[in-house]
């Protein structure tokens, strides 16, 4: 039986010890402050983030990782005794990552090295990544993994409110969510994955308004299907997150256990502290 590794990056918002309990690799996006440069998850998280961020007042960058971080990745995997890879990363449309991988491709000709653009984010990504470690370790083919990754990308949805529109304004994105500042204060986003991005779906006013909104929305995007597997995901806001999964699970049918998820850096400071949110994948 062939050995596959499945290969992702950091903005599919895993949980390590998950990724680590399904041999999922992360390689990480970068993120900068100034010349100062922190491999989001590995050296840098939600929380310091937001720290930082707050006391400078200025928004950092976030670069796509290196192709020579996913050739020492690929390499890791064959020296470890995998004969084959399958690398997911977050969609070309918001990221270079999905480049660099396709370039560190080429340093192992002859080698089955899939890339794959999942077009997705956050969790929409990491369900991706997990439904493929698990179809590898229970003895899936190559092409069967690539098949089935591609069925849960049809299957999994994201909706997901923002706190504040304090980050948009600091990274100068907030004419592309609202029509005018005098009234932004009010406003809760609420967003989704649309075409590769996160994009807006409706413009909320209060917090107790917006959740009740995602929760519909998901309760509209299941109609009288079930939930295979489900997360809350939340920018430093762990405590929000639950209270949210107190309301979603008093209106919606929801799988026993639901993972917690921090969006992580290269993806977080595009929608501030405070967002909160729901990624799913439903059962056909």
């Amino acid at each position: 039986m062939q050995k596959i590794a499945i290969i992702t990056d950091t903005d599919s918002s895993l949980p390590f010890d998950l990724a680590a309990r399904n041999n999922i690799y992360q390689v990480p996006i970068i993120v900068n402050f100034g010349n100062e440069s922190y491999e989001a998850v590995y050296a840098i998280n939600d929380s310091d983030t937001f720290r930082r961020i707050d006391r400078e007042g200025k928004l950092p960058t976030t670069a796509a990782p290196a192709p020579s971080r996913f050739v020492s990745a690929f390499k890791n995997s064959f020296d470890a005794g995998s004969d084959q890879i399958i690398c997911l990363c977050v969609s070309s449309a918001v990221s270079a990552t999905y480049a660099a991988a396709v370039s560190a491709k080429e340093s192992f000709p002859g080698r089955d090295i899939a890339v794959i653009d999942s077009t997705s984010l956050s969790m929409g990504l990491g369900y991706m990544a997990l439904a493929a470690a698990e179809a590898a370790s229970q003895g899936a083919e190559f092409n069967e993994i690539l098949s089935i990754i591609m069925e849960v990308k049809d299957r999994v949805h994201l909706f997901a409110a923002l706190s504040t529109l304090k980050y948009l304004v600091m990274g100068g994105r907030v004419g592309n969510i609202i029509g005018g500042v005098g009234t932004m204060l009010n406003i809760k986003p609420i967003l989704t994955i649309r075409d590769g991005k996160l994009e807006l779906l409706e413009r909320i006013r209060t917090q107790k308004k917006a959740w009740e909104r995602v929760i519909e929305l998901s309760a509209i995007t299941l109609a009288d299907r079930r939930i295979e597997k489900m997360c809350i995901l939340h920018v430093n806001a762990l405590q929000m997150a639950k209270e949210f999964e107190y309301e979603i699970r008093s209106k919606m049918q929801c799988p026993s256990e639901i993972l917690f998820a921090d969006v992580t850096p290269g993806l977080s400071i595009h929608s501030g502290a405070g967002m909160i949110g729901t990624a799913f994948v439903v059962i056909k």
